[in-house]
């Protein structure tokens, strides 16, 4: 892979198509925060080894301050997954894949703080290309690959078969590559969150505020309903408290620097951040990790703790 170099901002992450939406926010004049989160919206509607309801973990470095500042939005899992409910199960341990491997979904709480604390766009701005992508785009050879391949297991949900199968009962029953793919419920659930948001502005609130609605909707309010009753829907274990409860942390993680190369560290996750010559205070320079992920209608595995 070339390097890459640019005078005022680069936007990079795993698929050009969500790297073009951070270029987007660059080009209204978004700072890198902002673009961060666009693309975080765009890779989580790509459905690539994350979706919306994975887990993020961000290190954001602000030159003007030479601090590093820590976004922990990883998930929990819920209070009923104790070890004696899996022994009573058959279980020694969580299952890898489906809703009794889920924890909480961290990656909008995530977002909506780190855009509502170090970010200046609305959140309508930064969700702008996730929802276009939601509304249906020409979908990747290697996520379309993934689906066909794992239909077998995907076939247990039915929320799952009804959004990644787009052909059931034909010999490839997943998408093919550049087949625009549509998840109409996603779409949905983000304009929701445009729409708080809107209303609170609306109502006099700030711009932070405003996106906090946003935030109260999806973990407190009628979205934070509909994720409970479908996960429970499927055999897990969510509860409406349970993500009522769940916070993002905005921590100070370990740090070392060395001239202009700073290393910054989240527990066994660590991210390096290079600098890049004279930034403006302002500037903002958002690194992010993410995690294995699930969702009400898709569920990848990954084992969670309580913390």
């Amino acid at each position: 892979k070339p390097p890459l170099h640019g005078r005022h901002w680069v936007a990079v992450t795993g698929k050009p198509l969500a790297a073009t939406a951070g270029a987007m926010i660059f080009q209204q004049g978004g700072n890198a925060v902002d673009a961060a989160c666009a693309m975080l919206g765009a890779v989580a509607t790509m459905w690539d080894v994350l979706s919306w309801g994975g887990e993020t973990q961000a290190l954001i470095y602000h030159p003007g301050r030479k601090q590093v500042i820590g976004i922990n939005a990883l998930g929990v899992a819920p209070t009923g997954a104790t070890a004696d409910f899996y022994r009573s199960r058959g279980m020694n341990t969580p299952p890898e894949f489906g809703p009794l491997s889920a924890v909480t979904p961290g990656t909008p709480g995530g977002l909506m703080t780190m855009l509502a604390e170090y970010g200046t766009l609305s959140l309508a701005q930064v969700l702008a290309p996730a929802i276009q992508m939601a509304d249906g785009y020409a979908i990747d050879a290697q996520t379309a690959n993934a689906i066909e391949s794992n239909k077998e297991r995907i076939k247990q949900w039915k929320y799952s078969r009804a959004v990644m199968l787009a052909h059931p009962g034909e010999p490839r029953e997943a998408p093919a590559a550049g087949e625009v793919f549509a998840q109409r419920d996603l779409a949905t659930t983000l304009r929701k969150l445009v729409e708080a948001e809107r209303l609170a502005l609306r109502a006099g609130k700030d711009r932070k505020a405003a996106i906090y609605a946003a935030y109260d909707r999806f973990y407190r309010g009628d979205i934070a309903e509909e994720i409970v009753r479908g996960v429970r829907e499927e055999g897990g274990l969510f509860t409406r408290q349970d993500l009522a409860d769940w916070k993002v942390k905005i921590e100070t993680p370990l740090s070392t620097s060395k001239g202009q190369l700073v290393n910054a560290a989240f527990g066994f996750w660590s991210i390096v951040l290079r600098g890049f010559g004279d930034l403006r205070p302002d500037h903002v320079i958002c690194c992010f990790d993410v995690g294995r992920s699930f969702r009400a209608d898709l569920y990848s595995g990954y084992k969670g703790t309580r913390r």
